[in-house]
């Protein structure tokens, strides 16, 4: 009988490890292997000797960390199987941006699978999520709370409709800009899509790298102060909060997090990130033994399954 090995992977300063392979994931410090799952920069990061991602991943890192070895990217299919020491290690589609990738790791024949960040909510920008059984979860848990309930997108999307007045609307750069752009063009057809130039080498990319063509403008200054007040502007956070003050605008942050929603004139609930409910149904459908936490906080989680099934948070090294 295959034993679960409670160590197989562990927290350390520079990231996750697993010392049976000998290679880190989603490492924050520069590393020798490093397997990572998105390009997001809490989760990629450079000075890897060798970096295990797909191409996606490789794409936009390759775009924000110029100063990385273009041959330290070593780049792997969705479903190709490959080997790091004894290790077999398979990307899966995680549905969190394009690229964006679950990690399922074998060894002495105990799957263990990584979510990374993932989303099972529809996403036309990215590659959906795929679902393996394994015998351990090794799942994010940023809203592992059954407060947090993420509403319909298209719904919340449609609140940008009905407003005579252009939208200054806050977004990360990668992954939620470009659906938010997408959403947009399907749902709100007559705003007009304006992209702040922090966004707009990344909308570049997934018009040439992704799935499907999205509708947009660079931001110009004089578009958004004439015609028309039929204009949404896609700013970065930094840039979003740096505008508090913008006039003749309604204000609207795209985020899971209620306390990003304060102060707004639109509440806008879009996250790339499961909720409560989605994972308490990925773990029916993973159907694991055990159930390892990361990245935010389990006890919730816990709780709720009792004695029904080990939860329990990745361990310190």
């Amino acid at each position: 009988m295959s034993i679960i090995l409670s160590d197989f992977l562990v927290r350390k300063p520079e990231g996750y490890y697993c010392r049976y392979g000998d290679f880190f994931i989603d490492a924050g410090s520069p590393v020798a292997h490093n397997v990572v799952s998105h390009a997001h920069g809490d989760h990629a990061s450079s000075g890897h000797d060798y970096v295990y991602c797909t191409n996606g991943t490789a794409l936009f890192m390759s775009y924000r960390y110029k100063q990385n070895r273009k041959d330290s990217y070593q780049v792997k299919l969705f479903n190709g199987t490959f080997k790091i020491g004894p290790v077999e290690i398979t990307f899966l589609a995680a549905g969190h941006i394009l690229g964006s990738a679950q990690i399922l790791m074998e060894y002495q024949g105990v799957r263990y699978l990584y979510t990374g960040d993932y989303k099972l909510q529809a996403d036309e920008t990215c590659e959906p999520i795929e679902v393996q059984q394994a015998d351990v979860l090794i799942t994010e848990s940023t809203f592992a709370n059954p407060e947090v309930i993420h509403p319909d997108p298209i719904q919340e999307i449609k609140k940008l409709e009905g407003h005579a007045s252009n939208i200054l609307l806050g977004t990360y750069v990668l992954g939620k800009a470009q659906r938010i752009t997408d959403l947009i063009n399907r749902y709100c057809p007559e705003r007009r899509v304006l992209v702040h130039s922090g966004i707009l080498p990344y909308h570049r990319l997934y018009d040439e790298h992704g799935l499907k063509k999205m509708t947009y403008e660079p931001y110009n200054r004089r578009e958004m102060k004439q015609g028309e007040q039929n204009k949404v502007y896609l700013v970065p956070p930094m840039t979003f909060n740096s505008y508090f003050r913008a006039t003749k605008v309604l204000r609207a942050f795209a985020s899971g997090w209620k306390r990003l929603q304060a102060q707004n004139d639109i509440e806008l609930y879009i996250s790339d990130h499961v909720d409560w409910n989605d994972i308490l149904h990925y773990i029916k459908m993973v159907d694991p033994k055990e159930v390892w936490t990361l990245h935010g906080d389990g006890t919730i989680l816990k709780s709720y399954f009792g004695d029904r099934l080990m939860v329990r948070d990745v361990l310190s090294a």
